[in-house]
């Protein structure tokens, strides 16, 4: 098992570097961001570039949730699967390498990220690595195990185009990666509560902007690391090898058990919780070290 696991992640990596999907979801997508980030919002000022350094961050690591669930229904159209299954491996092994493999090619981009915003954009600090470390290791993998779910309880690519869609759009436009949660409607604030991506960008943004400690950002670890245990289970048992086979409708509701866990800590936050009070006093840090910060232009004079 181990040994099987091992080699399909290796394959899996191989793989993904050819696929122009996993690259750009995965690598063009985070460092275009990166850069129009900087220069749009951060208009130059490098005491804003942690804060949108963590937003960075968790689009990277929600990049794999596209391109996963694509790769792994092409393979299942393809045939491919079909052959992987005459080795014999299982579902557990053929999963388990798309997780880690995932997590061998996120790294590099969220490294190269870094190096960036530290020598490039001039970055004051490097925030609490070990923190940024545990939640990018976890959030990886925890979205990568989503990407899987959606592979496995969709039928064909188009079906699975138009619900990666509808959760992207949700986790781009609603987690505050894009768009500040601040900004948002209070009631649209209180939606995102219930979103993984909303949990993991705010806790890499804390990360990065005030050093976060390990306890801080516990809260968020102990959800992911439940969801992605619930999706995995969720995904091999609904993992399909061949493309005659199709996924009946009440089966696609055990889609749901992978959010669970934050429905449930939304429902928390929502009624004890400071999630909303820690996320608008993060942006009002930033606004308050980008105004105290000269501008670059008053150097030149």
């Amino acid at each position: 098992m181990v040994n099987q696991t091992w080699t399909l992640s290796m394959m899996r990596i191989k793989l993904a570097l050819r696929s122009r999907t996993f690259l750009f979801f995965s690598m063009a997508m985070p460092l275009g961001f990166l850069f129009g980030y900087v220069i749009f919002f951060g208009r130059g000022n490098a005491m804003a570039v942690p804060y949108l350094l963590g937003a960075i961050l968790a689009l990277s690591v929600m990049g794999a949730f596209w391109g996963l669930s694509m790769q792994l229904v092409m393979f299942r159209e393809q045939g491919i699967l079909r052959r992987f299954h005459l080795a014999p491996i299982g579902p557990g092994a053929m999963l388990a390498s798309s997780i880690i493999s995932n997590y061998f090619l996120v790294f590099p981009t969220v490294i190269l990220e870094f190096l960036i915003c530290r020598f490039v954009f001039h970055m004051p600090t490097w925030g609490n690595l070990w923190a940024v470390f545990l939640l990018v290791s976890i959030g990886a993998a925890t979205f990568s195990a989503m990407g899987l779910i959606v592979a496995s309880v969709t039928n064909d690519m188009q079906e699975t185009t138009v619900i990666n869609n509808i959760i992207w759009s949700l986790f781009l436009f609603l987690s505050g990666v894009t768009i500040p949660v601040a900004f948002m409607p209070g009631w649209v604030q209180k939606v995102t509560l219930f979103l993984p991506a909303t949990y993991l960008a705010t806790g890499l943004e804390g990360a990065m902007l005030h050093a976060a400690s390990f306890s801080e950002v516990l809260e968020v670890t102990v959800a992911l690391a439940v969801s992605l245990i619930v999706a995995f289970e969720v995904s091999r048992r609904l993992f399909r090898w061949e493309p005659e086979e199709k996924i009946r409708g009440k089966a696609k509701l055990w889609a749901i058990a992978a959010l669970i866990p934050f429905l449930l800590l939304g429902g928390w936050e929502l009624t004890r919780g400071h999630l909303l009070q820690e996320i608008n006093h993060q942006f009002q840090i930033i606004n308050q070290r980008a105004a105290a910060a000269p501008h670059p232009t008053a150097n030149r004079r």
